[in-house]
């Protein structure tokens, strides 16, 4: 069964950055592909990010772009989500998952089967 745990969630203000962290526990990411999704109260989970297993391909959401950025760090067998210039409309509920996919990287959360508990973001003055 394949876990993952999310971190590094929080209180943070409109323009302030946080990093996300998304730990495999009983198997290895290297060849896995990682989403990030998000929900916030009362409406769908949008995918946000995904990495592809080697690292070299990525992919976001438009309303992300140019102020997320997903990395990985096999060795650490983690993957990461740096938010910047954050905004109200980011709040939310910040899931990972992954999965076996060798032909780039997947950001819609339907394409994965288990999701971790999720670390909470919060941007608000």
């Amino acid at each position: 069964q394949l876990q993952v745990v999310e971190s590094g969630g929080g209180l943070v203000q409109p323009g302030g950055s946080v990093r996300l962290s998304c730990v495999a526990s009983g198997f290895s990411l290297n060849y896995y592909t990682v989403a990030w999704s998000r929900q916030a109260p009362g409406k769908e989970r949008e995918g946000v990010s995904c990495i592809s297993h080697a690292g070299d391909i990525t992919n976001y959401v438009d309303s992300v772009q140019g102020r997320f950025t997903i990395s990985r760090d096999n060795m650490k067998n983690t993957v990461y989500l740096q938010m910047n210039n954050l905004k109200p409309e980011d709040t939310a509920i910040y899931y990972c998952a992954a999965r076996q996919y060798f032909g780039g990287c997947l950001i819609t959360p339907a394409e994965y089967r288990q999701w971790g508990q999720g670390t909470q973001v919060t941007v608000s003055s």
